[in-house]
């Protein structure tokens, strides 16, 4: 059966809600309790959680930690994914310095970028490698994710480049759209997109 992604894309949400509430020493929890924390009715929630399998108990709701290892499981974060950061510019220097993919599943493997200035010198832990070297270090390190943030003037090719080492799925951040073949996945992250969104909104 095929999960509608608009779910999919909601269980991240309920995984990130339900780690908060286990931080708080929180057991069990409710889908009403859950709706509220996150803005969403407890019927979306319970009609959502029940595309994958019975979790709760009626009378007795959700087990955190059980629901938290089920979301795991079905989201595929019960591993470490490894990422390939390919940018080393300023977004690309705050993208590998950040600290919080490691406990949700991730970290940045290797860096990649096209000026010679910038090859060879540390991001943290992190040394900048020649984006020449690309193709071989992905195959190398089964790297399967990258995040791209490149000029949008440069986008396309670098993604050409990505998809022929073998990398599945991609967070671009570059504002241009990308075109990959079927099987791809491209996730565009566009802060301006967001801001012009929400100044519909705002009043003078």
């Amino acid at each position: 059966m095929d999960i509608p992604d608009i779910i999919i894309s909601r269980l991240p949400r309920y995984l990130h809600i339900l780690e908060y509430l286990s931080r708080q020493g929180i057991q069990t929890t409710s889908s009403q309790e859950m709706g509220v924390l996150l803005g969403l009715s407890s019927a979306q929630i319970r009609k959502d959680l029940s595309q994958f399998g019975e979790f709760g108990k009626q009378g007795t709701g959700y087990e955190i930690p059980f629901l938290i290892q089920q979301l795991r499981n079905i989201l595929k974060v019960n591993q470490t994914w490894k990422i390939a950061l390919v940018g080393a510019g300023d977004l690309g220097h705050a993208i590998a310095r950040y600290q919080g993919f490691e406990n949700r599943g991730f970290y940045i493997a290797a860096v990649f970028d096209k000026d010679p200035e910038k090859i060879g010198r540390s991001i943290g832990t992190l040394r900048i490698e020649d984006i020449k070297t690309l193709a071989p270090r992905i195959r190398e390190e089964g790297i399967r994710i990258a995040m791209l943030t490149v000029p949008a003037a440069e986008a396309q090719a670098v993604t050409n480049d990505l998809v022929v080492a073998g990398i599945q799925a991609i967070l671009n951040y570059a504002p241009v759209v990308l075109k990959v073949p079927t099987g791809v996945l491209v996730k565009d992250i566009d802060p301006i997109n967001s801001l012009q969104h929400m100044t519909y909104y705002v009043g003078k």
